[in-house]
């Protein structure tokens, strides 16, 4: 999908009008039309501004990535992330068990 699409799909899915939009970030709902049309890109500051009024990170919002990854996951990842390197570590293995176990369960309830 292309960024002018991303911001349609992910506006229409919180029921947000262009205008409304417009005025979370600073502009116009006209120009957020625009951007939703592919005629022009938003700068770099007006695009993070939009991903973060639409509650997804700026590489959800480009394309980069199809995780749609919310603002409190992002602020959890990003705790971890300052945690010391045993830490994350023990972390990472309690949600490695929590998804295989959930996987497991799917997997059976079948």
């Amino acid at each position: 999908m292309t960024l002018g699409q991303n911001i349609t799909a992910l506006r229409k899915k919180l029921k947000l009008s262009q205008s409304d939009l417009g005025k979370a970030v600073g502009t116009s709902g006209d120009i957020i039309g625009r951007y939703e049309r592919d005629e022009v890109k938003p700068s770099i500051e007006v695009a993070i501004k939009i991903a973060d009024a639409l509650q997804v990170s700026l590489d959800y919002l480009v394309g980069k990535t199809s995780l749609e990854v919310d603002s409190n996951t992002l602020k959890r990842i990003e705790e971890i992330g300052n945690l010391p390197k045993s830490a994350k570590e023990q972390i990472y293995l309690v949600i490695d068990a929590l998804v295989r176990d959930f996987k497991a369960k799917q997997a059976y309830s079948l």
